[in-house]
């Protein structure tokens, strides 16, 4: 069955996205920002927090840059009225990093604008290696106008740990992740092992130094080890939180995780850019092409 799923899932960049979009609705919460909204409030009603992203990246045009940072200023005031326990997640590139520096700030800062009435998390995304030190310094300098602002760090970066010791402060938001993008094997690990003791590293060394660490992981193992060691080394709740992506099975691991008084927040990605974002999630989770043509076949 595993090597059917991933024989379909093969195929399925090559077909129309209206065949596609049964196998993207797991993964994401529609294209609008209603819909993004109205699958914010069912994951909150299940006990669970959010942050909501806009799919997209490399904008190459100022007025899409500008109309992206609009749909984020919206979308900021829309969950301040209706009091959701919401943050916003995005990437520079998104807002024009590509075109110029001056364009993602200014962007930037017309959303923190929108942030600050509701107190609400605004998290700079990671890309890949090459805008790791711009977005750092993007953050650094974010996080002196608003210090609900968090940034990322990838557990498979050589480079990660010295990152953290630089950028580390007692305002610190960290979301850590293990990383997606292809990365040559001079800046990154490549072994699975390496890549888990470099995560619980990063998640430990921020733990027991200042700030707050968001472990945004689906590796039940890696979960189930750092949620021993915080027990063990009574690190208080309001130091960490678990991530996970809208979407991705987990078993009984998040219902654990939230009986046991933990913050869990689902990463809830929407917009006309799914197609795209749902081809990488069903390459990593083949499973769900078979789990979808099942559930398909019943209702027929």
């Amino acid at each position: 069955m595993m090597l059917l799923n991933s024989l379909l899932t093969a195929t399925v960049p090559f077909l129309p996205r209206w065949i596609v979009r049964p196998f993207a609705l797991p993964y994401v919460a529609g294209e609008t920002i209603d819909e993004a909204l109205q699958a914010a409030e069912a994951v909150s009603r299940e006990g669970f927090s959010v942050t909501l992203d806009i799919l997209g990246e490399h904008t190459l045009d100022v007025k899409i840059s500008q109309k992206i940072t609009e749909d984020y200023c919206s979308l900021y005031n829309l969950i301040t009225q209706k009091n959701l326990d919401c943050t916003i997640s995005l990437k520079l590139t998104h807002l024009g990093l590509d075109i110029s520096k001056e364009l993602a700030a200014e962007n930037l800062n017309k959303i923190i604008i929108s942030a600050r009435p509701g107190n609400r998390g605004l998290t700079i995304d990671m890309e890949n290696s090459s805008y790791t030190s711009q977005t750092l310094d993007m953050y650094k300098t974010a996080l002196e106008f608003y210090e609900n602002t968090g940034t990322v760090l990838q557990a498979y970066l050589h480079r990660s740990m010295d990152d953290l010791k630089q950028i580390m402060s007692p305002k610190l938001r960290l979301r850590i992740c293990k990383g997606i993008y292809l990365e040559d094997g001079k800046i990154a690990f490549k072994n699975g092992n390496q890549i888990n003791e470099n995560y619980i590293a990063l998640c430990q060394t921020l733990l027991k130094g200042e700030g707050f660490v968001e472990i945004a992981t689906h590796d039940t193992e890696l979960i189930h080890d750092l949620d021993r060691w915080i027990s063990e080394n009574h690190i208080p709740m309001d130091r960490f939180e678990f991530q996970v992506l809208y979407g991705v099975p987990m078993g009984n691991t998040l219902e654990n995780l939230k009986d046991k008084g933990y913050r869990v927040r689902v990463y809830i990605p929407f917009g006309d850019k799914w197609y795209e974002y749902s081809i990488r999630r069903l390459k990593e989770n083949p499973n769900i092409v078979g789990y979808v043509l099942k559930n398909m076949f019943k209702r027929k």
